[in-house]
């Protein structure tokens, strides 16, 4: 920790990563569970990459932690406090306003499940563009248990390097159980990482961040086209499987928004190869073509089908966002519904398992 009055900085905003995972540990199956508690100890204890986790020592570890989150299953998040001045922890902008002269960078918002997801870190660079800014978060001295490598909140885009080197180091693991020939595996193999773990780590990192910034340029993109309206709409989804749905949909989105395009014109086989092997089972489920456009590119070292798809996709995936949009306004009473008797939702319940519906039959 650079000095002692960021640690007391820090110290508050974990102790609000605290009860966020307080909340929301158990969102994940078992197995998800124990490997993001092994790869958080890691982080808090300050252990290299490929260093041996001693049993007993997570066991202990992890049991402390979890009656530390029982203890905090009820409650309240705390301000963030700077000299004396109080900051709603979700106030991202007015804090960063104070921590810039530090040389620090703060996020608070909300992920998957309604999530809080926050994070305390070095500012590595930051920079404006197009009427948004992107921050880059280097070492990070406070984080969840969840630590998403990128999140877009309103004008503003976090990119966590560290975060970002994590998720690949734990991607890496996770592959190297079994060793599939998939796309994850040929990004991998595009490095030396029996050889040399941590630079290849590095490398693909470095690559990667501008992967990672190039969806989240899409995020925003997206967000410009469908209004604040989409975050209440996946605060009323929150903890259905529409709610994935949702993310999955502005995800295709943002990505033949920017992603795709820019993948397909540089044609880096590392970065397409990591693209698609990252891509979550229900984006793989609701856009089945692009796995069948990624075949075409290994079969014939052409990005065409990519980047015909991508065009395809940006007016389709609009498509389907805007007809969400409008199931929820319909219930949300914004607007008449000219619809037949019975085909509006009836209740709050119902509208979850529409939107459910409307997606599944709009695959791609």
């Amino acid at each position: 920790m650079p000095n002692p009055a960021i640690s007391v900085l820090a110290e508050a905003v974990q102790y609000n990563c605290h009860v966020s995972d307080a909340r929301h540990g158990a969102d994940d199956s078992l197995c998800i569970y124990l490997m993001k508690m092994r790869e958080y100890f890691r982080w808090e204890k300050h252990l290299p990459y490929g260093a041996s986790l001693e049993r007993e020592q997570v066991g202990e570890w992890l049991q402390a932690r979890e009656q530390l989150w029982e203890e905090l299953e009820e409650a309240e998040m705390r301000p963030i406090e700077i000299d004396g001045q109080r900051y709603d922890p979700f106030d991202a902008e007015a804090i960063n306003s104070r921590l810039a002269p530090l040389g620090l960078v703060y996020s608070g918002g909300l992920g998957n499940r309604a999530k809080p997801h926050f994070v305390l870190g070095a500012l590595e660079q930051r920079r404006s563009s197009d009427g948004y800014s992107v921050f880059v978060v280097a070492d990070e001295y406070a984080r969840d248990l969840t630590a998403p490598p990128a999140m877009t909140l309103g004008r503003t885009i976090f990119v966590r390097r560290e975060s970002l080197q994590r998720y690949l180091w734990e991607k890496l693991e996770g592959w190297r159980w079994h060793r599939p020939d998939n796309a994850l595996g040929r990004a991998f193999a595009c490095y030396d990482f029996e050889g040399a773990l941590e630079a290849s780590l590095d490398a693909m990192t470095e690559r990667e961040i501008k992967t990672l910034l190039l969806h989240e340029q899409g995020e925003y993109a997206a967000g410009q086209r469908l209004g604040e309206d989409w975050n209440a709409m996946l605060m009323t989804l929150a903890n259905t499987p529409a709610e994935l749905m949702a993310r999955a949909v502005r995800d295709h989105l943002a990505d033949c928004l920017v992603t795709l395009p820019a993948l397909a014109e540089a044609g880096e086989p590392a970065s397409l190869h990591f693209h698609i092997g990252t891509l979550t089972g229900m984006r793989l489920h609701l856009f089945p073509a692009l796995n069948d456009a990624y075949a075409s590119w290994l079969e014939t070292d052409s990005t065409d089908a990519l980047a015909q798809l991508a065009d395809q996709g940006r007016a389709h995936w609009e498509q389907v966002a805007e007809e969400m949009l409008v199931l929820y306004r319909r219930h949300d009473g914004e607007m008449p519904d000219s619809s037949p008797a019975g085909s509006r939702p009836a209740s709050p319940d119902k509208v979850p398992d529409a939107i459910r519906q409307l997606v599944e039959s709009k695959r791609l």
